[in-house]
C-alpha cells in the first residue's frame, strides 16, 4: 500500500507504531525526528498518489481540535473537528486536498489521548455540554480505521459524555472495525454520496455509491444512526431524476428514525484549488460551467441557480426519501 514510511523517532517502539507496520506493506522505513521537516517539504504533485503513496506515522503539535466554519453542521451546537490524519488514500476531482497541501503522501496521527483531552476540556465548557466533533476534515475517516485501530478509543470517550456527538465523515465503506464496536446513540457514521451517474464520473478511486449505500444498511441493522452529504451536488441535465431515483433507494434501507441529517451543498472551489482542478482534471464538466465568486471568496454556481440546485434536492428528500425537513440542512451556505 505504501511506499516508504516515515516514524517520528520517540514513536518507534509505540504500540500504536507497532500494530501498524504490522498490518501495512512497504519498502522501506525510515526514522525522523519531525514529520513535518519532510512531510511537504518538496512539492510533491497530487496525481503521484496514483503510483507511490508515502506514510508518516506522528504525533500532532499545536492546535488537535479547532472549531468548524459556520453552517458546517446541523443544529445549533458548537462544532469542532479534531486533527487525527492528513491526506486521503482516495482520489476526487473536487476534492480541495489538491489544492490544501503541498503533498498527497499519508500522515496518522496516533497521539489520541491527546486529542481526546482537548476535546474533554472542551465538553466541561457549559456552552459545549452538546457539542459536536467531526473526523474526517482533512482526510477520510474511515478509509483506514483498520489500520489505525482508533475508534474504540473515541468511542469509550462518547460513551463516557453521552450528550457530545461524534461524527465520522467517509466514502469509505471499510466499516469491520465499526461492526465490532456497540452502535452508540451519539455516533452518527455519515455517507458523503451523490447520484450513480455523478459517483462514476467524479469519484475517480472511490468505492461506487452502490457500495456506500451497502455499507449503509449494513450500518443500519448494526443499530448505527447515519448522516448523509449530498455535497458536492454538481449540476447535469439529469440530475432531478439522478437523485430522485438516489433516494428511491436509500428510502428503503435507512428509516427516518435513524437517520440524523442531511447535508446539501454546491460544488464550491478556493482560487487555488480550482487551479489545481483545471491542472489534473481539465476536461471535467464542471469546470465548464459558470462558476463565480460568492460570499466567502469561493468560487459557485451564482445564487439563484444555487438556490434552485438546493431547494430541488431538499424537496426529493422529502418526498421521495420521506425524511424531515428539519433534518436537512445547506452546507457552507451564508
Amino acid at each position: 500500500m505504501f511506499d516508504k514510511v516515515y516514524i517520528e523517532k520517540r514513536l518507534k517502539d509505540h504500540p500504536r507504531t507497532l500494530s501498524i507496520l504490522e498490518k501495512i506493506k512497504c519498502q522501506s522505513t525510515y526514522y525522523i525526528s519531525r514529520y513535518d521537516e519532510v512531510w511537504g517539504k518538496v512539492k510533491k504533485p497530487y496525481l503521484q498518489k496514483r503510483e507511490s503513496l508515502n506514510l508518516f506515522i506522528a504525533e500532532k503539535k499545536g492546535e488537535l481540535v479547532k472549531e468548524t466554519p459556520p453552517a458546517y453542521g446541523h443544529g445549533d451546537e458548537k462544532h469542532y473537528f479534531y486533527i487525527h490524519a492528513f491526506n486521503c488514500i482516495y482520489e476526487c476531482q473536487y476534492c480541495y486536498l489538491q489544492g490544501y497541501f503541498q503533498t498527497p503522501d499519508i500522515v496518522l496521527f496516533i497521539n489520541h489521548e491527546e486529542i481526546i483531552s482537548e476535546m474533554q476540556k472542551l465538553v466541561e465548557l457549559p456552552e459545549n455540554s452538546n457539542a459536536w466533533f467531526h473526523a474526517g476534515e482533512y482526510s477520510d475517516s474511515l478509509a483506514l480505521a483498520h489500520i489505525t485501530d482508533e475508534l474504540s478509543v473515541y468511542f469509550d470517550f462518547f460513551k463516557n459524555n453521552p450528550k457530545a456527538k461524534l461524527e465520522l465523515r467517509s466514502k469509505a465503506v471499510n466499516i469491520r472495525p465499526l461492526l465490532q464496536l456497540e452502535a452508540l446513540p451519539n455516533v452518527f457514521v455519515s455517507f458523503t454520496l451523490s447520484s450513480h451517474e455523478s459517483g462514476k464520473k467524479f469519484d475517480t478511486t472511490c468505492p461506487s455509491v452502490k457500495h456506500r449505500l451497502n455499507a449503509i444498511k449494513k450500518l443500519v441493522d448494526h443499530g448505527y444512526r447515519i448522516g448523509l452529504h449530498f455535497d458536492p451536488i454538481i449540476y447535469e441535465d439529469n440530475f432531478q431524476t439522478a437523485y430522485k431515483d438516489i433516494l428511491t433507494e436509500i428510502n428503503k434501507i435507512l428509516p427516518d428514525e435513524q437517520l440524523g441529517y442531511i447535508s446539501l451543498g454546491v460544488v464550491r472551489f478556493t482560487k487555488d484549488v480550482y487551479h489545481s482542478v483545471k491542472k489534473h482534471y481539465p476536461d471535467s464538466p464542471f469546470l465548464k460551467q459558470d462558476l463565480i465568486k460568492s460570499f466567502d471568496g469561493k468560487l459557485r454556481y451564482n445564487r439563484p441557480m444555487r438556490n434552485w440546485i438546493l431547494n430541488t434536492v431538499k424537496d426529493l428528500c422529502i418526498q421521495v426519501g420521506q425524511y424531515q425537513e428539519k433534518k436537512i440542512y445547506f452546507c457552507m451556505e451564508d
